[in-house]
């Protein structure tokens, strides 16, 4: 490694305090007597090498094997709320009032966009979202994979990479790989009842799930699983205190809401394999997932412009009801040749149709006659992939033989943006009391419009190649290349050398150099939408733009290139005694041309300069762009104990991650737009301030799970760091302090039987509440950027049948 992990990185004593408390306290992954410690160490990984009997402990690269005991320790029924409570390095927020994002929340892993994960089903790369998160949550700008489309019943496991994979994978493998593994037994399976409450008497939820496996003959199988289920919304809204006025919310009534949205979801899924001969193998599998969400946005009170009193006369609370489907399909060939090379050649296809409708809503320029519920259009994203992969051994005489991969890979990605009914985005002309024109479309949520409709595709070649096994009995090393040429911004070479040396069985190194790079998706250069506003009577457009609009080009914006990255890490790998494990990995990934959503440019001479410059309807917008370079620097910590007593078992893990963000380059304004106006602000500080400080610097979480006799009890403690938000207003920045949680359990079975009882957040934490200017008048206390959210105590019981 020629370039030393240096300070920013946590210094010596973070590292010394981490060791302690990895060595010290290990804690809790909850899993049964048969998925302690040990068996997870030996689990053969086939995430981040091609290697086929590498092991978790022998991994060049940090790696985390999530079991479904630890996915279901918690009362959650959401793969990434799962994950983020057993990986310290992912953060998963539940943001509110903010469109689409309440539907498919986004999530990060070391700080980094939602899209530098790379999400794999069975080694194969996974459709991303079709919605781009343009609201003002963490992962603003981003347009990742919903890990919630994947369905928990049907896991075998999770394999989470914790290392830039880009040479390996292609684009967005910069902060790691989720890969998801499938259950694939041909016989047993078992069926699950789950329901659940928080303690302020709302949010309820119930979840029936199942799987089964069954054998095709001696030389198939096929794995079907299933789910489905309801959950309630969550309010933690409170009245108005502000001054009141005849368009403020009444005194002293919760007329807003403000949590978790309201949910009906169901998922079927299948994994199956075939040996059509002694070296073929046919495989497919397949999911589809559906969700449906309905969330709310601000309430309109009864004296507000925005309302029209014959249709609501207290007022009325908009909501936006959101269909999320997603398909995934997967079938493909294995065999291996005579001279022993193994062919692996696979189709996928994967989508997610996202629509958007408006409910108890009107739009205030049709008048009285307005309808309240809207169709306000749909995102769709269409993927299919071909691989054609080889791996073969070499005997070159060392210690063992060398796997070498090689392959290729053509993707297809297809966006479609579909208008609304046109009552969702047109203005009716009617006039507002003041004599001014009303507000075109539908409240909270305009419809797209056939102008910010279409279609768009692309396309992408790779080719690439790895070479990797032991050199010694103590060395391991590996390198990788990958080239990538796209359609649309060009071509792209990544590359990654990995290495672990064994000073004894117990003490090892491990490090890795790597680039990488994530594609501008198709969602992030061609989402569009325009909302009109009036300005001294006269109606403009504002609209997010296209990066090929010609308005937007007229502002400076340029077509979207590909984000680079260059990522470091070093690691040291620990069993000092039978049992115990503990890796401790430090990182440095620098990311430069972040894309990042500009601020809205609509200051008067930006209007002025459109109306002179053939746009006469258009006020100015926002648009994607390269601007930001950053530079992460970090450490993971896992430590896992198997303890075995005289008469019953304590599994015990703990994790804890340090993380920080800072800019290092802010793109100066573009010529074009400092010509047009010269105090211009592309990004301001509230979004900056999501990237350095909006996530918090650590994790950590310390618990276990002791098995005695038929009885399985369970702990959890995790401390959230503490988070900022700041506010165009520097006065009204706040830094939230760090908190604590616990979550119980306890399981006893009887036969084939489970039975659960538990409880999430038992303290009923909260995080500190906002403070008053912040809060929309006292009627939302609390911030959508907590990483634990703002739900309190969960209780839950679960009923479980296996065969």
């Amino acid at each position: 490694m020629n370039r030393p992990l240096s300070p920013p990185l946590p210094s010596p004593s973070h590292l010394a305090l981490a060791l302690a408390l990895a060595l010290a306290a290990p804690a809790a992954f909850a899993q049964d007597a048969e998925g302690d410690a040990r068996t997870t160490l030996d689990t053969l990984i086939v995430t981040g090498t091609r290697v086929a009997d590498r092991t978790v402990a022998e991994s060049t690269a940090p790696i985390d094997i999530i079991t479904p005991e630890v996915l279901e320790a918690t009362g959650t029924v959401e793969l990434a709320t799962a994950l983020s409570r057993a990986v310290p390095s992912l953060n998963f927020p539940r943001p509110a009032i903010t469109d689409g994002t309440d539907a498919v929340r986004p999530a990060q892993l070391r700080g980094l966009s939602p899209d530098h994960v790379l999400v794999l089903v069975n080694g194969k790369r996974y459709h991303p979202g079709a919605l781009v998160n343009v609201n003002g949550s963490q992962g603003r700008g981003s347009s990742p994979a919903d890990l919630n489309s994947i369905p928990i019943s049907a896991i075998a496991r999770v394999e989470v990479l914790r290392d830039g994979a880009s040479a390996q994978y292609g684009s967005d493998a910069i902060a790691g790989v989720v890969n998801v593994v499938l259950k694939s037994s041909d016989s047993g399976g078992g069926i699950v009842a789950t329901v659940g409450q928080y303690s302020a008497g709302d949010g309820q939820q119930y979840q029936l799930a199942g799987d089964a496996g069954f054998g095709l003959g001696a030389d198939g199988f096929v794995h079907f699983a299933a789910q489905g289920g309801h959950q309630d919304q969550t309010d933690r809204a409170r009245p108005y205190i502000g001054t009141p006025s005849p368009s403020s919310a009444p005194l002293g009534k919760v007329v807003q809401r403000y949590g978790d949205p309201e949910i009906d979801d169901g998922a079927f899924s299948y994994n199956g394999g075939y040996r059509i001969a002694d070296a073929l193998e046919f495989y497919s599998y397949g999911i589809f997932t559906k969700r449906e969400v309905l969330s709310n946005g601000y309430f309109r009170p009864a004296g507000d412009s925005r309302n029209i009193p014959e249709i609501y006369p207290n007022g009325f609370l908009p909501q936006i009801y959101n269909e999320s489907e997603d398909t995934q399909f997967v079938a493909g060939l294995e065999a291996t040749t005579a001279g022993g090379t193994d062919v692996d050649f696979s189709y996928a296809y994967g989508s997610n149709d996202l629509s958007f409708d408006v409910r108890n809503s009107l739009n205030r320029s049709i008048g009285p006659s307005s309808q309240t519920n809207f169709h306000a259009g749909e995102l769709e994203l269409t993927q299919h992939v071909l691989n054609l992969d080889f791996n073969k051994l070499l005997d070159w005489g060392l210690a063992y033989p060398l796997t070498l991969s090689y392959g290729a890979e053509w993707r297809g990605e297809e966006f479609t943006q579909s208008p609304g009914e046109p009552a969702s985005y047109i203005n009716g002309g009617e006039l507002l009391p003041s004599g001014a024109p009303a507000p075109s479309g539908s409240q909270v949520f305009p419809g797209f419009r056939p102008g910010d409709s279409g279609s768009f595709d692309r396309h992408n070649l790779s080719f690439y190649a790895g070479l990797e096994g032991d050199l010694t009995d103590r060395l391991s090393m590996g390198v990788a290349a990958r080239y990538e040429d796209y359609s649309d911004f060009g071509d792209t070479t990544t590359g990654k050398v990995t290495a672990r040396y064994a000073f004894t069985d117990t003490v090892a190194l491990r490090g890795t150099v790597s680039t990488g790079f994530h594609a501008p998706s198709l969602q992030q250069q061609f989402y569009q939408t325009t909302s009109t506003n009036f300005i001294g009577g006269v109606p403009f457009d504002i609209a997010t733009f296209r990066t090929n609009h010609p308005a937007a080009i007229a502002l400076g914006a340029e077509p979207l290139k590909a984000e680079e990255s260059t990522n470091y890490s070093l690691g040291l790998v620990l069993q000092p005694a039978d049992g115990l494990y503990v890796t401790i990995d430090a990182y440095r990934i620098e990311v430069d041309d972040r894309i990042t959503l500009s601020e809205n440019l609509i200051s008067t001479p930006v209007r002025d300069y459109l109306n002179a410059n053939g746009f006469p309807a258009i006020a100015g917008g926002r648009y994607f762009t390269n601007a930001i370079d950053t530079t992460t620097d970090g450490v993971d910590v896992v430590a896992t104990y198997a303890w075995a007593l005289p008469s019953s078992s304590l599994d015990l893990t703990a994790g804890l991650n340090y993380n920080k963000t800072r800019i290092d380059k802010v793109a100066a304004n573009p010529a074009a737009l400092e010509a047009i106006d010269p105090d211009a602000v592309r990004f301001g500080r509230v979004e900056l301030g999501r990237f350095e400080v909006g996530a918090p610097r650590d994790k950590f979480f310390l618990g276990g799970v002791w098995n005695v006799a038929s009885f399985s009890f369970g702990a959890n403690l995790t401390r959230y760091g503490e988070f900022t938000v700041r506010n165009a207003d520097p006065a009204r920045d706040q830094t939230f302090d760090p908190e604590w949680t616990l979550d119980l359990s306890a399981t006893y079975r009887l036969d084939r039987w489970e039975f659960t009882l538990g409880g999430d957040n038992v303290l009923n934490e909260y995080p500190d509440e906002v403070i008053y200017p912040n809060s929309t008048s006292g009627q939302l206390p609390y911030s959508g950027s907590s990483p634990f959210g703002f739900n309190g105590a969960f209780a839950y019981a679960r009923v479980g049948y296996k065969w």
